[in-house]
């Protein structure tokens, strides 16, 4: 009777395995896509600061998980309004953009970036570009 037990615990331990592996198997890649991208804010006088939201979708047949979102520069900054994303579903990508926060000396043409890290086991990190030309502030005489 005492192997009779053994082989029963054999056989359901080796059945969980057998559907815990069939279940991994089953729950799919997330696969992220972005709205737009490079964008540019175009030609702004220095101090503006500018607002652009972007979507951010799962393409894939598993949960998107967002690790982390930064950014390239203190003068920018982006926040995403779900860091979990489901298949077939999207989020809002807020990006602000302070064109005077390196003070009004600072013109012409800049780049950034905004990096999300993720689970897509395609693309880790996917990095989102943009593009403003400074102009220089307009004096209270003009």
């Amino acid at each position: 009777m005492k192997n009779t037990t053994t082989k029963q615990r054999w056989i359901y331990t080796a059945g969980f395995l057998m559907l815990f592996i069939l279940a991994s198997c089953n729950s799919g890649n997330p696969e992220i896509r972005i709205s737009e991208q490079p964008f540019s804010f175009g030609k702004v006088v220095n101090g503006q600061v500018l607002i652009k939201d972007l979507v951010v979708s799962n393409q894939g047949t598993g949960d998107l998980i967002i690790e982390s979102v930064s950014t390239s520069c203190g003068c920018t900054t982006a926040s995403l309004d779900s860091m979990i994303i489901s298949p077939g579903k999207n989020a809002n990508l807020h990006i602000e953009f302070d064109s005077g926060a390196h003070g009004p000396e600072a013109n012409g043409e800049v780049f950034r970036q905004i990096f999300i890290a993720s689970n897509d086991p395609q693309q880790e990190e996917t990095v989102i570009e943009f593009k403003a030309v400074v102009l220089p502030p307009k004096s209270s005489g003009d």
